[in-house]
C-alpha cells in the first residue's frame, strides 16, 4: 500500500501490532519514496522527503534522499525551502562530500529578500558548516552582522560563532562587528554577540584589550537588568532575563581577569547584583552563583571576595543538593585564595560530612582537609575521626593518609600526634599506607619519653582488637623493640600503673600467630617479636624456652621467608653473640616533610596518660630534653655510629669539648663516602635539618634478626636535605596536579635531587600512570619507579629522579605523562624549565 502524505504514513504505522510489520511497511514504503524520485515527479517531491525524514527519525535509512533536498532547497516556494532545509540538517554532516552542493544555496538565500528565507540559511549554515564552508561564506556573514533587521543580526551572531569555532584564524574579520553589536537593545542579538565575544577572547587573548573598551557598556546592561522593573517579554521567575545576566558576567570574568582597571569599573555592580539577586529560586542562585565566580577571578578588593565565599557559605544550607554541591565545589577552588574567609563557614563544612549524598561527602572532606591549620588542627581532626569511623570504605585510605600528612604537620606536640596516629590505627587498620606506619614507628623511636605510654597503648588497643593490621603491626613492633619498658613499669593506661608480665605479652602476641587475620607479613612480625623478647633480661627462662620451642617449630614451615627466619632465629639461642643482634633498633634516620616541620621537632607534651582516656584530649606541654629509659640524655644515632659498631672502633673517638677537631681521614669516612654521604658530628645532640618523611632512600639490607617496617627499594642515594624545599608546579591539567622539589647539596655540586609530587584534584582515581622524562645532552637523569601508578583522590604518590648537570647549568626536563581517568585515555607532553638559575651550583633549592 502506498501512503500519499505524511499522516497517511504516521496512522499506517501507528497500526502495526509488530515491529516486524513496522519494519516491513517502512521498507514498503521507502521502495516507494526511491521509485517516485527517479519519476523526477516535482509535485511528490515534497510529499516524499517529508514521509523520508519521518522514516529517518524512527532510525531506518534515508541518505538516498539527500539529493531531493538540494533540489528542494533550490525551489522558489518557501515551504519547499523550509522542508528542504531541515531535510539537509537532518541527512547531512559537516563530513559528507554533498555539503559542497550546498555552499552556493546558501550564498544565494543569505542575499534573499525575504528574512524568513535568510534565516533558514542562516540556521543551517550554524548547524551543519564545515571548515571549507565557513571559509568560503565568511564574508557573507560578516556582512549580514550589520543587518538592519535584529532577526538577522541575531542568527548571523551564531553563524559568526560557527565560523570561529572551525576557523580561529577567521577571528578578526568579526572584531569590530562584534563591538557594534554589544550596543544592541534587543536582547536576543545582545546575548549572541555576548556568546560570540566570549569565543573570541577565549581563542585569542590579544583580543581582551580590543574589548576591555566595552566594560563599561557591558556594566551599564547588567545595571539595567538589575534594577529595571517588572519585563513580562524577559521575566523569569521575577527576575529580568537571567540568562542575559549570567552571559554578561561570562564575560565581564573575562576581561577582568588581570586587569585593575576593568575590575573596578566592575565592582560596584558585582556587589550590586551580588546583595539585590533573590537566592530563594534557583535561577537567583544561578546569578548569584556566576557572580561569585567572577568576583573570584577578577582584581576585586578583599571585601567584595569575603561577600562572594559568604555567599557560597549560604549555599551550603540550601536544601538543594546541586547547589551543596556546587558550593563544595567552588570552595574548593579558592579556599587556597581565602583561607580564612572560609574558615568561618568551617561548622556548616563539618555538617556536610554526614550528608546522605556521597559526593557531598566527597567534597565537604576534601574541603576539610585544606582548612586544617596549627589554630583548628585538634578541633577539625577530631571531627575527621568521627567521621573516620562511619565512613564508607572507600574513602578510608584517603581519609588516613590526609589525617596523618595534617598531623605530622601542625601537630601542637609530639603526644597528641602518637595519640592521633593510634586513634587512626584503631579505627581504619587495614587502610593506613606503609608510609603512614614508618613514620609512626620512626616517631615513637625519636621519642623515648612516650615509648611506655605508646607500648601501653598499642597493648590495650590489640587485645581488644586484632583485626586491624596497621594496628597490629605497629603493636607488634613497638612491643617487640621495647618490651622491657612495659615490663618494668607496667601498664600506663591507668592513673596507677598496671603490672603486667611477659606471659601476659608472649601470649597476646601468639594470639595473632592463630587468628584468621594473621598473613604472611604479620607471621614474620611476630616470630621478629618473639625472638627479641627472648633476649631481654626482664624475659623470664621459662618464657624463652617456650619461644625457642615456637620457633622450632615454624622451621619446617612451607612459608620460605618464615621457616628462615625461624632457621636463623632459632640458632641465635646458643651464640654468644644473641644479646647484640637483637639489640634494640637504632632509631631511623629524622627526615623533613615537604609540607613543613615534622612532629618529631614538636615538644613531647604530657607523659601522663589522660584521666578520660581521650586519645585526642588536651595535654599540658612538657619539656623537649630527651632521656632514655636509664635516664640519661638520648642522642641520635647517625650514620657514623653505626659503621663503628659495625666495623668496631677503628673510628676516631669524638674529641672531648674543648679539643681541637680531628683533620685526619677517618675508616668511617672513607666508608660513608662510598654511599655519597657526609659523616655528622658524633657529638650532635639532635638533627636540624630534617629529610622528607616519606621520600624514598637507599635501605640498608638488615641482617636475618633485624626487625623493621619494609622499605621501598632504591638505588640513588639521597642528597643532605635543606632545611626549606620549595615546590614548583610542573604539570596542572586534566585533574592531575605535578610538582616538583628539587634538592641541592654545596657539597656536590651539578647533582639535583628532585622529588616529583603526583595528586588529582577531581573524584576520579588516574591509573596506570606513566611519567617519564628526558634532559639535554650534556646532563643525565637517573629516575627510580613510582611508589605507585594509581593515584586515588586525596592521596600523593611519588617518584624520585637524580640529574647530575654541569656545574652552573640550568636543569630542564621534557616530561611525557599518559594515564587513564574516567575511562578516558590521556597522554601529554610539557617542557620545563621553571628551576631557578644557579640550582647545579649547590644553591638552596
Amino acid at each position: 500500500m502506498v501512503y500519499h502524505n505524511l499522516k497517511a504514513l504516521i496512522k499506517g504505522i501507528r497500526a502495526c501490532k509488530t515491529v516486524a510489520d513496522e519494519r516491513a511497511l517502512i521498507k514498503q514504503e521507502s521502495a516507494a519514496i526511491r521509485a517516485s524520485f527517479r519519476e523526477e515527479d516535482s509535485y511528490a517531491r515534497h510529499n516524499n522527503v517529508a514521509k523520508l525524514l519521518y522514516i529517518h527519525m524512527l532510525g531506518s535509512e534515508a541518505h538516498f534522499g539527500q539529493m531531493e533536498c538540494l533540489k528542494l532547497v533550490a525551489s522558489p516556494r518557501f515551504g519547499d525551502k523550509r522542508l528542504g532545509y531541515l531535510g539537509i540538517m537532518l541527512l547531512l554532516d559537516e563530513s559528507q562530500e554533498v555539503l559542497t552542493l550546498v555552499t552556493n544555496s546558501l550564498k544565494n538565500d543569505m542575499n534573499h529578500s525575504n528574512m524568513y528565507a535568510v534565516g533558514l540559511a542562516l540556521c543551517t549554515f550554524a548547524d551543519i558548516a564545515s571548515e571549507e564552508m565557513s571559509r568560503d561564506l565568511a564574508n557573507e556573514i560578516e556582512k549580514l552582522l550589520g543587518s538592519s533587521n535584529t532577526y538577522i543580526r541575531k542568527k548571523a551572531s551564531l553563524c559568526a560563532l560557527r565560523v570561529v569555532r572551525k576557523v580561529p584564524d577567521l577571528s578578526d574579520h568579526f572584531v569590530s562587528k562584534a563591538k557594534n553589536l554589544l550596543a544592541d537593545r534587543n536582547h536576543g542579538v545582545l546575548l549572541t554577540a555576548i556568546t560570540l565575544v566570549t569565543e573570541i577572547c577565549q581563542l585569542d587573548a590579544a583580543c581582551l584589550d580590543e574589548f576591555r573598551n566595552a566594560v563599561p557598556l557591558l556594566v551599564r546592561h547588567l545595571k539595567s537588568l538589575v534594577t529595571t522593573g517588572y519585563s513580562p517579554e524577559h521575566d523569569v521567575l521575577g527576575i529580568t532575563d537571567p540568562f542575559l545576566q549570567v552571559k554578561i558576567l561570562r564575560l565581564l570574568r573575562l576581561l577582568g581577569r588581570g586587569d585593575e582597571k576593568a575590575s573596578e569599573t566592575m565592582n560596584d555592580i558585582l556587589a550590586q547584583v551580588a546583595t539585590n539577586t533573590d537566592s530563594t529560586k534557583n535561577v537567583g542562585n544561578s546569578i548569584l552563583y556566576e557572580t561569585v565566580m567572577t568576583v573570584l577571578e577578577i582584581e576585586a578588593d578583599s571585601g567584595l571576595r569575603v561577600m562572594a565565599i559568604n555567599i557560597l557559605g549560604k549555599f551550603l544550607s540550601n536544601r538543594d543538593n546541586n547547589i551543596r554541591y556546587v558550593a563544595l565545589n567552588t570552595l574548593n577552588k579558592v579556599v587556597g585564595i581565602d583561607t580564612n574567609a572560609v574558615q568561618r563557614h568551617r561548622n556548616i563544612i563539618l555538617d556536610c560530612l554526614r550528608d546522605g549524598d556521597i559526593s557531598i561527602r566527597r567534597r565537604a572532606l576534601e574541603l576539610s582537609y585544606a582548612l586544617i591549620n596549627e589554630g583548628n588542627v585538634r578541633v577539625l581532626i577530631r571531627e575527621l575521626l568521627a567521621f573516620l569511623e562511619v565512613a564508607d570504605d572507600e574513602f578510608k585510605l584517603g581519609m588516613t593518609t590526609q589525617i596523618c600528612l595534617a598531623a605530622e604537620r601542625f601537630a601542637p606536640n609530639r603526644r597528641w600526634h602518637i595519640d592521633t596516629v593510634l586513634r587512626v590505627l584503631k579505627l581504619a587498620g587495614n587502610f593506613v599506607r606503609e608510609e603512614i606506619l614508618s613514620a609512626f614507628i620512626r616517631l615513637v623511636a625519636y621519642t623515648p619519653e612516650l615509648q611506655a605510654y605508646t607500648a601501653s597503648k598499642l597493648y590495650t588497643s590489640l587485645r581488644a582488637d586484632i583485626s586491624q593490621e596497621s594496628l597490629t603491626l605497629a603493636a607488634t613492633w613497638v612491643l617487640g623493640e621495647y618490651s622491657e619498658i612495659v615490663l618494668e613499669g607496667g601498664l600506663v593506661d591507668e592513673d596507677q600503673p598496671k603490672p603486667i608480665t611477659d606471659v601476659q605479652v608472649v601470649d597476646l602476641l601468639l594470639s595473632i600467630l592463630d587468628s584468621p587475620y594473621a598473613n604472611y607479613l604479620t607471621r614474620q612480625f611476630v616470630l621478629t617479636a618473639i625472638t627479641k623478647i627472648s633476649s631481654r633480661p626482664t624475659t623470664s627462662p621459662a618464657q624463652q624456652e617456650r619461644i625457642e620451642t615456637i620457633l622450632l617449630s615454624y622451621t619446617t614451615s612451607p612459608e620460605l621467608e618464615i621457616q628462615q627466619r625461624a632457621v636463623e632465629f632459632a640458632s641465635l639461642y646458643h651464640l654468644d653473640v644473641r644479646s647484640g643482634v637483637l639489640e634494640r633498633m637504632p632509631a631511623p634516620e629524622l627526615k623533613a616533610t615537604v609540607m613543613g616541620v615534622v612532629s618529631e621537632n614538636k615538644p613531647v607534651g604530657s607523659v601522663q596518660p589522660s584521666k578520660d582516656g581521650d586519645l585526642l584530649g588536651d595535654e599540658v606541654p612538657a619539656t623537649t630534653s630527651s632521656v632514655n629509659g636509664n635516664g640519661q640524655a638520648a642522642v641520635p644515632q647517625n650514620n657514623e655510629d653505626l659503621l663503628k659498631e659495625i666495623f668496631g672502633s677503628s673510628a676516631p673517638a669524638a674529641p672531648a669539648p674543648g679539643a681541637p677537631a680531628q683533620t685526619q681521614k677517618s675508616t668511617v669516612q672513607d666508608i660513608l663516602g662510598l654511599f655519597d654521604s657526609t659523616p655528622s658530628p658524633a657529638a650532635q645532640p639532635a638533627q636540624t635539618e630534617q629529610q622528607s618523611l616519606f621520600a624514598s632512600s637507599t635501605p640498608v639490607q638488615p641482617a636475618p634478626s633485624t626487625f623493621s617496617l619494609p622499605q621501598a627499594q632504591s638505588s640513588v642515594p639521597q642528597a643532605p636535605a635543606q632545611s626549606r624545599l620549595t615546590a614548583y608546579p610542573a604539570y596542572d591539567k586534566n585533574e592531575l596536579k605535578i610538582i616538583l622539589i628539587p634538592q641541592t647539596s654545596a657539597a656536590r655540586p651539578g647533582v639535583v635531587n628532585i622529588l616529583a609530587r603526583f595528586q588529582v584534584s577531581g573524584s576520579s582515581p588516574a591509573t596506570g600512570l606513566n611519567f617519564q622524562a628526558a634532559v639535554p645532552k650534556s646532563q643525565q637523569l637517573q629516575m627510580l619507579p613510582m611508589s605507585n601508578p594509581d593515584v586515588q583522590p586525596g592521596t600523593v604518590e611519588t617518584q624520585q629522579m637524580r640529574v647530575v648537570a654541569p656545574v652552573g647549568a640550568n636543569v630542564r626536563l621534557r616530561l611525557r605523562i599518559s594515564y587513564s581517568l574516567a575511562g578516558r585515555s590521556i597522554q601529554d607532553q610539557v617542557d620545563f624549565a621553571g628551576f631557578p638559575p644557579g640550582l647545579t651550583s649547590g644553591a638552596t633549592s
